[in-house]
């Protein structure tokens, strides 16, 4: 992302915990526009207090109405929206030979890790390149995306499928001033999968080293494990034959102006 002197205007999802509560509390620091999402009234309100500015909408990002709720919300209080880091998120940690859960609860999961960010891009991408200004969208995978985790079998799962759809968004808007970054935290230690189950990196260390990263001058951002020469040459080897094959077909891009046009 080319560097402006105004500040930017950042929306983050599954903002009010954990690594979206820890970027909101740098980007708030560093001097941009920042609104946070998530489902608790509550602890919106806390954040708001224990950040004074910065500005909250509560919304159940599994839901589809609730997606559309937070487009509208988001075109009208901050049409110069030109950061977006798509975090929210939970962890189901269970086994599958004894998830007996109802599907209702299955379904929230999916809709949470993978629904959600692939409909939130549809609705914000158009925003994003309306102003033709540089900007950054950022999707949130795991580690658990390239090593299935038996402990959290969907949520490696979801987390598979969404690195997969950030590599094509990125492809779609390649003729764009619009940057697609994934961000790729190891384990950190939050409250992703419940009271009782943080371990893994400090999520104040993760978010020091990852923040600076995010201007959208590198394709993913890891950590740890995740900034490994292993990990990183396996993901631009991936990219190498994605790119390779990425023409077999034609197929529509995003221009500049948000509409779409020919593959160039």
């Amino acid at each position: 992302m080319e560097t402006r002197k105004e500040p930017h205007s950042v929306l983050i999802t599954g903002g009010s915990s954990g690594i979206g509560l820890g970027l909101a509390a740098r980007y708030h620091k560093a001097g941009h526009r920042v609104l946070v999402t998530g489902r608790s009234p509550e602890r919106l309100a806390a954040v708001a207090e224990e950040l004074p500015g910065l500005a909250t909408f509560a919304n159940d990002i599994a839901s589809p109405q609730g997606r559309q709720d937070l487009a509208d919300h988001v075109r009208q209080a901050m049409p110069d929206l030109d950061v977006v880091i798509s975090n929210a998120g939970i962890q189901r940690r269970i086994g599958i030979a004894v998830d007996n859960a109802p599907w209702a609860e299955v379904q929230n999961e999916i809709d949470i890790l993978l629904a959600g960010p692939v409909h939130l891009s549809r609705l914000l991408v158009p925003q994003l390149l309306t102003h033709r200004r540089p900007s950054v969208y950022v999707n949130v995978t795991s580690g658990g995306a390239f090593l299935p985790q038996p402990f959290a079998p969907l949520y490696s799962a979801a987390k598979a499928a969404l690195h997969s759809y950030t590599m094509n968004l990125r492809h779609a808007l390649q003729a764009t001033s619009c940057q697609v970054v994934e961000l790729i935290p190891p384990a950190v230690a939050t409250q992703l999968a419940g009271p009782g189950q943080n371990h893994g990196a400090d999520p104040e260390k993760f978010c020091d080293a990852v923040f600076p990263l995010l201007d959208g001058s590198r394709p993913s951002v890891g950590f740890g494990p995740t900034a490994q020469p292993d990990f990183t040459e396996s993901l631009r080897a991936e990219q190498a034959r994605f790119a390779a094959a990425s023409s077999r077909f034609e197929i529509s891009l995003y221009q500049g102006d948000g509409t779409a046009g020919p593959m160039r």
